[in-house]
């Protein structure tokens, strides 16, 4: 159904928002797009189609939740999607990795012209297994794998137009050119 296939992009651009270079798991790509909600409509002359109440989807370990979800293609088959919820969640595995990539945000914008997903107050990302940024305003640049944050009213849990990141050290495994640390040993009884 092409409302599926419009979705499934929005899916893949909002799965796409690592910190640093982690990236989604590609295996995902392959996979079938499930889609639950309460509403659907669908304007093939607008290209446009609107998922709404207690929307799911989710394609391989990739998910998303939110209240309502816009897809919509222009002429020249570009897609663009928005998500709408209090707040409208992500969650899709690292590829290569063990860990999830957990974001979430009121309004999640993605273009796929430039590539690009913004997320709109009270944005939060979690790498597992400990790093997080938030602010009221995450933009991501999936081309050249660079985000900004910014801060503003309402930044959950961050001051009034402040920024808010915690980044866990790295093993020394994970330095390039460095040699993987000793595993600690558990204590003689």
């Amino acid at each position: 159904m092409r409302a599926n296939r419009l979705a499934a992009i929005l899916i893949c651009a909002c799965c796409l928002l690592p910190a640093g270079a982690a990236q989604a798991e590609r295996a995902d790509r392959s996979k079938p797009i499930n889609l639950e909600s309460d509403r659907m409509r669908v304007d093939d002359v607008q290209k446009t189609s609107v998922f709404e109440g207690s929307v799911v989807m989710t394609q391989g370990t990739l998910s998303i939740r939110a209240d309502r979800i816009t897809v919509r293609q222009d002429k020249d088959s570009y897609q663009y999607g928005t998500a709408i919820g209090h707040p409208a969640v992500f969650r899709q595995k690292r590829d290569g990795a063990d860990g999830y990539i957990e974001g979430q945000a009121d309004r999640i914008e993605y273009n796929g012209k430039l590539d690009r997903v913004e997320f709109f107050d009270h944005a939060r990302l979690l790498r597992e297994p400990a790093d997080e940024v938030r602010g009221n305003y995450i933009s991501y640049d999936a081309r050249t794998e660079f985000f900004t944050v910014s801060g503003g009213p309402g930044s959950d849990g961050a001051a009034a137009g402040r920024v808010h990141a915690v980044i866990q050290p790295r093993p020394a495994a994970e330095e390039p050119g460095k040699a993987p640390a000793p595993a600690p040993q558990a204590p003689k009884r």
